[in-house]
């Protein structure tokens, strides 16, 4: 159940490292170009609170002792498109969610991510997300009692 529960978190945290840092870093961008001061823009405030939130849930992710898969899957998402963009920069550009029927705001974090995943900034969280999974003390459960051990085995379990 701990491993389920690690692959929905995998999946949120995926989601915020594409869409939320991909927002935020655009963001971030437009400020530094325009030579916006954050304390008088509030989408730079709220730039700079999205990526301190990313942050915090990707640390979590990292030093928490949660499911090893809260790590595997947003680093394999982030590791296969930096591979795809190695190879084909064409077909990985195409994967972002661009054309006239897509958001404001949803355009944005495509440009975003763009510029993350050719700045490499994708293929380093990617490597630092699958550390985790390469620890063999991630993947076992919680210790367990003797007390708990014993009448397992005397259920036969």
């Amino acid at each position: 159940m701990r491993h389920f529960f690690g692959l929905l978190l995998g999946v949120v945290v995926a989601a915020a490292l594409l869409l939320g840092g991909g927002w935020a870093s655009q963001e971030a961008v437009r400020g530094a170009a325009q030579s916006i001061d954050p304390a008088r823009d509030t989408r730079m405030l709220i730039a700079l609170g999205v990526m301190a939130a990313v942050g915090l849930l990707l640390g979590l992710v990292l030093v928490a002792r949660v499911s090893p898969l809260a790590a595997f899957v947003p680093s394999m998402a982030l590791l296969a498109w930096t591979v795809v963009y190695v190879l084909d920069v064409s077909r990985a550009a195409s994967l972002v969610p661009t054309g006239s029927s897509v958001h404001a705001e949803l355009l944005q974090a495509g440009r975003g991510m763009l510029t993350l995943l050719s700045t490499g900034v994708y293929g380093m969280l990617g490597i630092a997300l699958f550390l985790p999974v390469l620890m063999p003390s991630r993947w076992a459960g919680p210790e367990r009692d003797e007390e708990e051990e014993e009448y397992e085995e005397s259920l036969g379990y």
